[in-house]
């Protein structure tokens, strides 16, 4: 029984050795970006990222707790503005804050989650005419702590938020085709 014991405390060690050694070869930081091609010009799709109050259109996460709580700070459009939520273990606990704008072709922004898991990140939208449309970047970046390290051993972080970014951006191209 000692003998047994002891082969599967080797083994858990051995496989979490394991797990730490890959987490370490994972990058210092992380960038996610996805893109699409929209039937309508920037100054209409430029409104509906640029006013937080617009992201319940198309924003792929305002439907996964429909009753997170919701605060709007500041002038939309404009440097400064502000976007908290507070919802279920789906949505968490975060806020965001307009940092740059120009119109009709780029909107950028300081992206905070607080729970379940801390994380700072920079988000920037680019919008460019492409001859009777317009090209639409959603563009997400930053560190990678250790922590998230070990979870990136087990999950795919472009593919899990690549997802939910083409979500919102199709929800994006539905809204300004209309």
């Amino acid at each position: 029984m000692l003998k047994v014991a002891l082969i599967i405390a080797v083994v858990l060690a051995v496989a979490v050795i394991g797990v730490l050694i890959l987490a370490s070869t994972k990058p210092d930081t992380f960038r996610v970006t996805r893109a699409t091609t929209i039937k309508a010009p920037p100054d209409k799709i430029y409104p509906l990222i640029a006013d937080f109050h617009q992201w319940t259109k198309w924003s792929p996460y305002e439907n996964k707790d429909p009753a997170m709580k919701r605060t709007y700070g500041g002038t939309p459009g404009a440097v400064g503005q502000t976007y908290g939520w507070s919802g279920d273990k789906n949505i968490g606990i975060g806020s965001m804050t307009m940092t740059e704008t120009a119109p009709s072709s780029k909107v950028a922004l300081k992206l905070d989650f607080i729970s379940p898991f801390e994380a700072h990140n920079a988000v920037v939208f680019s919008i460019a005419p492409q001859g009777d449309a317009t090209a639409v970047t959603w563009d997400m970046q930053g560190p990678t702590p250790f922590i998230g390290k070990i979870m990136h051993v087990f999950m795919n972080m472009d593919k899990m938020v690549g997802t939910d970014f083409e979500v919102g951006l199709a929800n994006l191209k539905v809204q300004a085709e209309k």
